[in-house]
């Protein structure tokens, strides 16, 4: 009996420490593959950098309106931030410095990606457009905000935005990002159309408000 309940006792001690063991082992490996997977494939870059091949077009726009402007770090796929680029159909500058940059893929029965970027130098009033309307015939022409349907503010990362759902212009159907800095008005909207959800633009939004690199204007 002795003999017995001592080989007894040694299995249930080895069989405790390897338990014991494994589970540790098992507990390290998770840990360090979630590590390498994070590592391996970032949700979003570490750095926000202007791409080289974007920064010119951005930095000549900066120039030109003597204003910071915003650079995208990252654009839904497959368009790129490049100004006058494949994807840069809409790029318009006014005199009193107020700029608006769109970015459009569009492919029959499959669908659109659409972004715009706008900056207002030292103007921080939500710009204008005309609403033409025509009943009976009869077409009228009315001044209305090409923003509009405001759904409050919401913080992503350092900026704190005005979220709006019922635009117009060039923004038409776009839910759009709106924010002030230093006294001039900035936004960012993207088309709310196939192949996306309203969710999916939220969070493209979200991402590319988060990515978006300042850029100054150079000394001449």
């Amino acid at each position: 009996m002795c003999c017995n309940g001592g080989v007894l006792g040694r299995v249930l001690t080895l069989a405790a420490t390897f338990a014991v063991a494994l589970s540790a082992l098992v507990s390290s490996a998770c840990s360090g593959g979630d590590e390498a997977k994070s590592a391996a494939s970032p949700a979003e870059p570490a750095k926000k950098v202007c791409p080289a091949a974007w920064t010119p077009g951005w930095q000549e726009l900066a120039n030109r309106i003597q204003a910071p402007v915003y650079c995208p770090s990252w654009m839904p796929d497959p368009l790129t931030g490049e100004l006058d680029g494949d994807w840069n159909n809409i790029y318009s500058v006014d005199e009193d410095g107020s700029y608006l940059a769109g970015f459009t893929w569009y492919e029959v029965q499959s669908g659109e990606v659409h972004v715009n970027l706008r900056g207002q130098r030292e103007n921080t009033e939500t710009p204008v457009c005309e609403d033409v309307r025509t009943t009976a015939g009869k077409t009228t022409r009315k001044k209305v905000s090409c923003f509009d349907d405001p759904q409050g503010t919401k913080k992503v990362g350092p900026y704190e935005v005005t979220v709006y759902t019922r635009n117009r212009g060039a923004d038409q159907w776009h839910v759009l990002y709106a924010w002030e800095r230093d006294g001039s008005l900035y936004a960012l909207s993207e088309h709310v159309a196939e192949p996306l959800s309203y969710a999916q633009v939220v969070k493209n939004l979200d991402r590319m408000l988060r990515g978006l690199v300042l850029i100054t204007p150079q000394a001449a």
